[in-house]
Parts: structure tokens; C-alpha cells; sequence
């Protein structure tokens, strides 16, 4: 073989940092050695990956080219390595999760997968769809777990399990009294909602197809918990989903709106790159989430 797995791992390290200094610190390695090691991989095949731009080095088209495919080859290295260095068959897993899933389901599912794999570390990261999805498509995540719906031609996507928005409000606010909301009643309302990019938005500007661009979004917050704050606060109300309102219902803090008109349904999916190696720690992670 005319390469080696340590000049690819110093070609990505440099092609995300775009230095070798940063490069060879992440990898503990020399600059010297990691300057080395890149430039023998060209010599080796007669190729230049990088565009050199005074100290900075930018990805060229061969080197965008080779990174996809060094990426993958380095995820399957990894996960054998985890596989030959651990007692269980399971190893380190990068799991990423939307604020939804990352905070009221994947710690529990986390918990009782770490019980069932007490040699397994699993490090999860917590952000909205299009952040998860990128660090997915960057091999920088095993999985994803979503609430979003997403097509990219790097992507495989399959369904996880269903869940439920729910509309609410503060206990005195006037749509409280109401049985049934109407679109007059939406239209009439402040909003507090979630940003775009996030799954939980992009369920609710579905639901609300039709009256969507009529609709007064007063504030547009990315966590959870602000926006149920807001709502108890009475500057509007909210859509979420019904796993994060629960505890706020049982107190009567937060009131649930009905609104059966409008489809508030929809569906967590997992996310995998597809030139990722489904190892026996992904394919257990998954078949755990899909029993509990």
C-alpha cells in the first residue's frame, strides 16, 4: 500500500484546520512530521491536495475529492480498533442528537445503553438539524438522531419512532378558555417559536401551510426551555413537542391548546453518512433507541 493511515489523518486534520501547526497539535504530532507526512502522500501519487495560500492551506479540487473517501476509510479504521481494543464489541460511539431528543429522550436512552455496554463511551452532542446533519456529512458524528427531514445525496435516512407538537399557552391567556382553536384564533395570536433550521420548526411551519406567512411570529428562540419561559411570561403562545411540555401541563404552568385541524404529527429519524461502516456499536446503539 503506498499510503498510510497517519498521512490521512494528518491530510483531514490539515483540511479541516487549514494549517498544519493545528494540524500536528490536534494529532500530537511535530509540524514537522505532520508537514512530512502530507507532502509524502502527494509525492507518493503526484498530486497537490492543497491550494497554498501564504500560511494557510486550502482545500483544491483533488484534495476535496480525496476527503469524502478518506473520511470513511478512517471511520471503518476507528471502529475496528474500538472493536479489537474493547472487551465488549462496543467502543466509543459520537452520537448527535436535536435539542428535543438530546434533552428529554437520548440521556435516558444513553443511560440504560451504557448499563447494557459498561465498556462503551458515548459522547453526545446536542444541536439543531442542519448542525447535526453537517457534522454527520463531516464523519465528525456516527449517528444522528433527528427531528427534522432531510434529503442529501450523503445521507441515509430512516425512520426512528413518531411524535406529537403540541400548541399551549400561559393559564391566563384568552385562548386558554377556548375548547377548540380556528385558524382565526392562530392568525389573531403572538408566537414564540423555534429557529429555522431546527426540527421542531420545520413540523410547525408544515402544519401551519397555508396561513404560515400571515402568521406574527413575535420571537424565534433556539432552546426549548426559553420558549416555554416566554410563554409562561404571556408574550404569546407556542408549538413544541409534547415530550418537552409534559411536567409544565401536570403543574398548570403551561396549558395545552387544541387545534385537531391542523396535522401537528410527525417523526424522529436517524441519519447516518452512507459511506459510514455500520459497526456492532452503531447497529446496538439503534436497535436500543428502537426499544425504549
Amino acid at each position: 500500500m503506498r499510503f498510510t493511515l497517519k498521512q490521512l489523518q494528518v491530510f483531514l486534520a490539515v483540511a479541516s484546520h487549514e494549517n498544519v501547526s493545528i494540524a500536528a497539535d490536534q494529532l500530537a504530532m511535530s509540524q514537522s512530521a505532520a508537514s512530512s507526512a502530507l507532502k509524502e502522500l502527494e509525492h507518493r501519487f503526484g498530486v497537490r491536495l492543497f491550494d497554498r495560500i501564504g500560511k494557510r492551506l486550502q482545500l483544491n479540487d483533488q484534495g476535496i475529492a480525496l476527503r469524502s473517501k478518506a473520511e470513511a476509510l478512517i471511520s471503518r479504521a476507528e471502529d475496528l480498533e474500538n472493536s479489537l481494543g474493547a472487551h465488549s464489541e462496543v467502543g466509543e460511539l459520537k452520537v448527535g442528537a436535536t435539542l428535543t431528543i438530546g434533552n428529554y429522550l437520548a440521556i435516558g436512552i444513553m443511560a440504560e445503553f451504557m448499563k447494557e455496554h459498561p465498556a462503551a463511551k458515548v459522547d453526545l452532542n446536542v444541536e439543531n438539524t442542519s448542525s447535526i446533519a453537517a457534522k454527520v456529512r463531516n464523519f465528525e458524528l456516527d449517528i444522528g438522531l433527528i427531528e427534522g427531514e432531510l434529503q442529501e445525496a450523503d445521507l441515509e435516512v430512516s425512520y426512528w419512532r413518531d411524535d406529537e407538537l403540541a400548541l399551549f399557552c400561559s393559564p391566563g391567556d384568552p385562548l386558554a378558555a377556548k375548547a377548540v382553536l380556528d385558524d382565526t384564533d392562530l392568525l389573531s395570536a403572538n408566537w414564540i417559536v423555534r429557529e429555522i433550521g431546527s426540527g421542531t420548526r420545520q413540523a410547525f411551519d408544515r402544519a401551519m401551510s397555508g396561513i404560515l406567512p400571515s402568521l406574527n411570529l413575535r420571537l424565534e428562540l433556539q432552546h426549548t426551555e426559553g420558549i416555554k419561559r416566554a410563554v409562561e411570561a404571556g408574550l404569546g403562545i407556542g408549538c413544541l413537542s409534547r415530550l418537552t411540555l409534559e411536567e409544565a401541563f401536570k403543574r398548570g404552568s403551561l396549558v395545552p391548546l387544541q387545534c385537531p385541524h391542523r396535522n401537528l404529527t410527525r417523526k424522529f429519524y436517524f441519519i447516518l453518512h452512507k459511506q459510514k461502516f455500520l459497526g456492532h456499536g452503531v447497529r446496538s446503539w439503534m436497535e436500543h433507541c428502537k426499544n425504549t
